[in-house]
C-alpha cells in the first residue's frame, strides 16, 4: 500500500464530491473494486505499519458488522462515497448490523462499526446503523480503542444505546446521531459533539445521554455545542418527552451549551436514573446559552446553568487541534 501522508493535507467539508478513491485507498463496491465488503479491507489492512492508511467506499448499503483491531499500528480514515463531502445528507454508503444484547453479546459486541484501534480513526461520510429496533441495547458505533475517533458528516443511528463513547476521545461533527434511550452513553469516554444534529424517535418518554463516570478521577465528558435537538423525520414525538440525560453512574458529566432544544425536551430538562436509585449525588448536568422551547422551563434540581462556555481544550486537551482524529475543516 502507499504510504498515506500526504492525507492530512488534503482539503475536506469543501462542499465538493468524493466519488473515487483517494490515491492509495483500498476500495470497498458492490463489484469491480479490490473488496466488496468493509470486513474484507479492514482484514487487508497492514498491521505492521505505523503509516496512515485509508479506505474508500463506494455506494450502497452492506449488510455487516465490522471490527477496527487493537493490533493496527497505524491512523486510519475510512471514506465514504459522497456528492457533497461537507454534511451527512449526501451521504450513499450505510454500514447496516441488528445485533444487540438480546443475542447475548455485550455492548461493544452490538456494535455495528466498532473501534478498538489505539492508533487513531477518522470517518467521513458514512452511515453506521443498527436496525434491531425497540426492545434491546444495539449499538451502531462503538468506541473502546482509545487512539481517538473522528466522525465527520456521518449519521450514527438506532434506538437504545446507538453510541457508545466508553474509552478515549470521540469527536462528532456535521453529523447526525439518532435514538430514544440512551443512546449516547460510556464509562470514560470523551465526546464532543460540534454542530450535530440530535435526533429523537417516537417513544413516550427518552433519554438521550447515559453518562457512567463512576469516579471524579474518571475522564467522561460530553460535551454538546451549537447543536440541534430535534424529532427525526417521519416521527411524531411529544412536547416534553425527551431527557437531555440520566445518570448511568452517580459522577455523569454532561454539558449542552449554544445549542437549540426544540419542545421534544422536557422543562425540567435532565432526570434521575429510576425512584430510589436517583444517583445524582455528584453528577454535572450544564447548560449554556442554549435556545429554543426545549430551554425553558425549571430545570432539575441536580442540575446547573454553566456561567461560561465549556471548551474544546478543557474536554480533549490542550493539544486536540494536532491529534490525528481532529479535523479543523468541519468547525
Amino acid at each position: 500500500m502507499l504510504s498515506l501522508t500526504l492525507l492530512t493535507l488534503l482539503p475536506l467539508a469543501s462542499a465538493v464530491p468524493r466519488l473515487t478513491a483517494p490515491q492509495g485507498c483500498l476500495t470497498v463496491a458492490k463489484s469491480s473494486a479490490q473488496h466488496t465488503s468493509l470486513k474484507s479491507a479492514v482484514a487487508a489492512l497492514s498491521l505492521t505499519t505505523t503509516s496512515a492508511q485509508c479506505i474508500f467506499i463506494g455506494p450502497g448499503t452492506y449488510n455487516e458488522q465490522v471490527l477496527v483491531p487493537s493490533t493496527l499500528k497505524s491512523p486510519l480514515i475510512i471514506y465514504g462515497s459522497t456528492s457533497d463531502d461537507a454534511t451527512y445528507k449526501s451521504n450513499t454508503v450505510t454500514l447496516l448490523s441488528s445485533l444487540s444484547q438480546a443475542n447475548g453479546l455485550s455492548n461493544d459486541e452490538t456494535g455495528t462499526l466498532r473501534v478498538h484501534s489505539k492508533a487513531g480513526v477518522k470517518i467521513y461520510n458514512i452511515d453506521m446503523v443498527n436496525g434491531y429496533g425497540k426492545g434491546s441495547q444495539a449499538v451502531a458505533l462503538s468506541v473502546q480503542g482509545g487512539g481517538g475517533v473522528g466522525v465527520y458528516g456521518g449519521r450514527m443511528v438506532g434506538f437504545q444505546d446507538t453510541l457508545l463513547a466508553n474509552e478515549g476521545k470521540t469527536f462528532v461533527a456535521k453529523s447526525l446521531v439518532q435514538g430514544a434511550t440512551d443512546f449516547v452513553f460510556g464509562r470514560r469516554g470523551i465526546a464532543w459533539f460540534q454542530g450535530v444534529d440530535v435526533m429523537v424517535v417516537e417513544a413516550s418518554v427518552g433519554y438521550i445521554t447515559a453518562s457512567g463516570r463512576q469516579l471524579a478521577s474518571d475522564p467522561g465528558y460530553y460535551v454538546f455545542d451549537n447543536c440541534v435537538v430535534a424529532a427525526a423525520d417521519a416521527h411524531s414525538v411529544a412536547n416534553g418527552a425527551y431527557y437531555l440525560g440520566r445518570p448511568w453512574a452517580a459522577f455523569a458529566r454532561v454539558v449542552f451549551q449554544r445549542s437549540n432544544l426544540e419542545a421534544v425536551i422536557n422543562s425540567a430538562g435532565w432526570r434521575i436514573w429510576n425512584t430510589g436509585d436517583e444517583r445524582t449525588s455528584n453528577v454535572l448536568f450544564g447548560e449554556y446559552g442554549n435556545t429554543g422551547t426545549g430551554s425553558q422551563g425549571t430545570r432539575a434540581s441536580f442540575s446547573k446553568k454553566l456561567g461560561a462556555l465549556v471548551t474544546m481544550a478543557e474536554v480533549l486537551g490542550s493539544d486536540y487541534s494536532t491529534a490525528w482524529w481532529f479535523d479543523r475543516n468541519y468547525l
